[in-house]
């Protein structure tokens, strides 16, 4: 499928600057663009690379095209050269949609299970008692939704989630391929030399427009319901322990772990691998860098890093010294062996003192 640049730009209502007849089969990112690409460039820091691209086209804000005068691409002059970049990518790369509607005849739905318009239930999907499943979802191959879920509208489960009993899942809730929702959380009690099982009663609630990645997993609470906010969203290799309640609009990437009954505000940020340790507070607002290691409540606006995770200018400053600790360690030993010396000489001048004193008398 290709484009004129003429064309792409009709579609954005964008300036065009340069040659509109060129043709555009593709997009890349601006490193990989060559003949027949589009891409695109946000900042005036990137003319250098503009002016050696190959691209066909490039998606430039009207301060870069004021000053991409080297620049051989056709530009078009737009106000957001990433969203429109998103609008155009998926011209060239319309998502792929499967032509099966309704109910596989290979799918297993209980007879008590009701299910909306328009979803889609496809092959090896199971669905048990007292499921209800909303309009417009899609629920792939080997998905496995056991007793007494809800799942919304505009729901997308794709292949080999599972859904243990009395989970809740509002509207427009996307889980990756092998997310598990609903499994026992963590607990156990310690009796007469050995682990005792905690059952765990409560559920698992995920809000509107949460997105969920492959391989997450969230445990339901003891009591109550392990909550997930509106709009958060969680990388691949997630783990939210039994009882958490994830705020609105919480962004986890790749391998966080959260221990059971943590609690966070909104607009939390984590960065991959890390962990929260259990029955922990983190106000709204917080970030917190990779691998981070939290022990203590964390309040609003904070951004933490290191292990134990600490305030990011402390952690900066203990990095700091911590680098400098070899030429500290050498510059302790020249100091020891000056002192050494001293002492020596010091010794040698008390003893020739005494001498003196000896003789004399």
């Amino acid at each position: 499928m290709g484009f004129t640049v003429r064309e792409l730009a009709e579609k954005l209502q964008a300036e065009v600057r340069g040659d509109a007849d060129r043709l555009v089969n593709d997009v890349a990112s601006l490193a990989h663009a060559t003949a027949g690409h589009l891409t695109f460039v946000e900042s005036p820091k990137q003319l250098g690379a503009i002016a050696k691209s190959q691209a066909a086209a490039v998606l430039v804000t009207p301060e870069v095209a004021e000053r991409a005068t080297e620049c051989t691409a056709a530009l078009l002059v737009v106000p957001e050269p990433f969203e429109s970049f998103i609008q155009l990518m998926l011209e060239f790369r319309p998502p792929r949609t499967s032509k099966d509607e309704g109910i596989s005849p290979l799918a297993i739905v209980h007879p008590t299970a009701k299910i909306g318009a328009g979803t889609r239930i496809m092959t090896g999907a199971i669905i048990e008692a007292d499921v209800t499943i909303g309009n417009n979802c899609t629920i792939m191959q080997g998905v496995v939704i056991r007793e007494g879920c809800h799942i919304g509208d505009d729901c997308t489960l794709h292949p080999q989630v599972v859904m243990y009993p009395d989970v809740r899942l509002e509207n427009r809730v996307i889980l990756h391929a092998h997310a598990v929702i609903g499994a026992d959380g963590f607990g156990y009690r310690f009796r007469q030399g050995r682990f005792v099982r905690i059952p765990h009663t409560g559920t698992v609630q995920i809000h509107n427009d949460v997105e969920i990645g492959a391989g997450a997993t969230i445990d339901r609470g003891m009591i109550e319901a392990t909550v997930i906010g509106e709009g958060t969203k969680l990388d691949n290799l997630v783990m939210i322990a039994h009882n958490c309640r994830i705020g609105r609009h919480n962004a986890f990437a790749s391998q966080v772990g959260l221990a059971g009954s943590v609690t966070t505000g909104d607009y939390v940020r984590a960065g991959g691998q890390v962990g929260v340790a259990d029955h922990i507070t983190i106000g709204t607002g917080v970030s917190f860098g990779g691998k981070a290691g939290v022990i203590t409540n964390v309040p609003d606006g904070a951004t933490y890093h290191g292990i134990p995770a600490g305030p990011e200018k402390e952690e900066i400053r203990r990095v700091l010294t911590l680098r400098k600790a070899p030429q500290v360690f050498e510059q302790v030993k020249e100091l020891r062996r000056q002192m050494e010396d001293l002492q020596a000489q010091l010794a040698t001048l008390t003893k020739d003192a005494e001498g003196e004193d000896s003789n004399a008398a």
